[in-house]
């Protein structure tokens, strides 16, 4: 039986280990191995694992990064004006988003844009009420701008959309590493990998998943997270399926 939100199948929704999720995706992850800028063909694997997912009946929010494009703190570091640095970072963001949308909408998934920052011209400004309505209704809803707000990065973003619209889990999706380890494994082979993780390990052993504001405000609001590879074809669904792959991080 065909689900009119989505296109998709809804005897499928019974397979899925999660009905709402938030996706973050890294600005680098989109950059592929060019390391700056958008792969297309990463953009394009990458939209097709999303509309995997979507004709299973989940619905989607979507976090990007920006990194690809911009970084904030690194040029604070260089002298820049902080706060400067992080808006133009936000920006970048609304930049990985449109490209996003565009090529999640040429395979039929039905989209919106938000964005913390207003620009109505190219998308919708983020409303907590509206973003639900979207997922209700079978759209994939894509956050960009950040918060808004400078000092604050895209992991943290992802974690509060998260407990705004009461998704079940945050992806975090990777494009260099494939789990969280006990030290960076592209410098260090004998890099220890974690299958299991409490927010308490990641802030006590300082291993550098997530910022300290976003793994406190997950901690807080009970939200768990999956840490994954996004270079592996079909990744994403297999996280929705219950495989156990990557590294899975929880409250205590």
């Amino acid at each position: 039986m065909l689900n009119k939100k989505t296109g998709g199948c809804a005897a499928c929704m019974e397979k899925a280990v999660y009905k709402r999720i938030v996706l973050k995706l890294s600005g680098e992850a989109l950059a592929g191995d060019r390391g700056f800028g958008i792969d297309a063909d990463v953009l394009r694997e990458t939209a097709k694992q999303v509309e995997e997912i979507w004709r299973m009946g989940v619905e989607v929010a979507i976090v990007v990064g920006g990194g690809n494009i911009w970084r904030g703190a690194p040029a604070g570091e260089r002298g820049m004006d902080r706060a400067t640095a992080d808006y133009m970072g936000m920006l970048a963001t609304v930049l990985n988003a449109m490209a996003l949308q565009d090529a999640l909408e040429a395979r039929g998934v039905d989209t919106r844009v938000q964005t913390a920052i207003s620009m109505q011209q190219v998308a919708e400004p983020y409303i907590r009420r509206r973003a639900i309505r979207h997922l209700e209704k079978g759209r994939v809803v894509i956050f960009a701008g950040g918060t808004g707000n400078p000092y604050f990065s895209t992991d943290t973003t992802a974690a509060l959309r998260a407990a705004e619209i009461e998704a079940e889990v945050i992806l975090l999706a990777k494009g260099k590493v494939d789990a969280v380890y006990d030290d960076d494994p592209l410098k260090n082979p004998a890099a220890k990998k974690y299958t299991e993780l409490t927010y308490i390990d990641l802030l006590n052993k300082g291993l550098g998943v997530m910022d300290s504001t976003a793994a406190s405000l997950c901690m807080d609001n009970k939200i768990p997270l999956i840490v994954f590879g996004l270079n592996e074809p079909g990744n994403i669904k297999k996280v929705l399926m219950g495989e156990k792959i990557g590294t899975y991080v929880k409250g205590e």
